[in-house]
């Protein structure tokens, strides 16, 4: 067995907004394992500046990966513990490596393309005006539920954006979640919580910065608004660390991002303590290619979940690899009869 990786820059067709800046670009590394003339390749994609694993050894490890590939799977994601996004890319190669189809890691109905995962329709941060414009274009393209990054440009003008929504469309016409990125201040986080909740939306993601348990944890206790973790799951490593931030926060959801919380296994290990807990969750992508979407919609249909789920992002490049994968009327669809050109990039 030998594997190899190579890295890959992701080019945005516009700029996408967050509250951590503009992205224009995002890099991507494929890595590849060969074994008895099959060939297996997963997604490790870092978001620089959130990923823990963004850092200097970054492609040290993933030479050292590729320099023990035929050690057991379970060692090397022990090996790992510190780079999810490798931990992630590593599971997806072995999966697709031992596939009878190495793009369909998890046969199921949505490979077979009868049946879709609902997603929500991401709307980036910027001008007041462009905003609208994402939110109409979302809305026309089917899409019944649209999470709007806020927390970029005036408090006001998103609070004037969102009623205009809720103006025209009803919560039974179109959910809405909202997600700050930890944007707001701890002292001023409850009263526009408040002011959010009134708009009747379903959740707002991570609205302090991560790290703040207490602080998250009163804001749950008494917020008029569910509220969803996502920085803040990121580099919590061990079982019991993460119970303790669960039953420290108790918050209503869980974001869960496999190439941020550790892969598949990472995902496995949240939802089970969340769910003892009675604390809802979804999937999203981390910006990656079709080809670490195509990995985690097919993990995330396996769940079941009747949330519109965090994968519209495909879509997102001038260079993605073509896939099967494609959004229809806010669902994402697999066309078994569109192929994968992963081999011409």
């Amino acid at each position: 067995m030998k594997a190899t990786y190579k890295k890959y820059i992701l080019e945005f067709k516009h700029p996408s907004g967050t509250s951590r800046g503009i992205l224009n670009s995002k890099e991507t590394w494929f890595i590849e394992i060969f074994k008895d003339n099959k060939k297996g390749v997963g997604e490790c994609g870092i978001l620089r500046g959130l990923s823990i694993d963004d850092r200097p050894d970054y492609e040290e490890k993933l030479l050292w990966v590729c320099n023990n590939i035929s050690k057991e799977l379970e060692y090397l994601l022990q090996e790992l513990e510190e780079f999810p996004s490798i931990q992630f890319g590593l599971e997806t190669a072995f999966l697709s490596l031992n596939a009878k189809n190495s793009f369909e890691i998890y046969p199921s109905d949505f490979t077979k393309g009868e049946t879709a995962i609902p997603i929500n329709g991401l709307v980036w941060m910027g001008e007041k005006q462009f905003m609208k414009t994402q939110i109409l274009e979302k809305i026309e393209q089917g899409f019944r539920c649209i999470k709007m990054k806020i927390g970029a440009i005036d408090f006001h003008s998103e609070i004037e954006l969102l009623k205009s929504v809720r103006k025209e469309f009803s919560p039974a016409d179109i959910e809405l979640r909202v997600d700050a990125n930890g944007a707001f201040a701890v002292t001023e986080a409850f009263e526009k919580i408040k002011i959010l909740a009134d708009l009747q939306l379903h959740s707002i993601e991570q609205p302090i910065k991560a790290g703040q348990w207490q602080e998250m944890a009163e804001l749950c206790k008494k917020t008029p608004l569910p509220i969803a973790l996502d920085e803040e799951l990121i580099g919590v490593f061990s079982v019991t660390k993460k119970q303790e931030l669960l039953q420290t926060i108790q918050p209503h959801y869980l974001i869960l991002k496999p190439s941020l919380v550790g892969g598949f296994h990472g995902c496995d290990t949240w939802i089970s303590l969340a769910e003892n807990q009675n604390c809802g969750w979804w999937i999203t992508s981390a910006l990656e290619s079709n080809v670490g979407l195509n990995a985690i919609a097919q993990y995330t249909f396996t769940k079941n979940s009747k949330l519109p789920q965090g994968l519209g992002t495909g879509s997102l490049y001038t260079n993605n690899i073509d896939s099967p994968l494609e959004i229809v009327g806010g669902n994402l669809y697999y066309n078994t009869k569109k192929k994968w050109e992963l081999e011409s990039k």
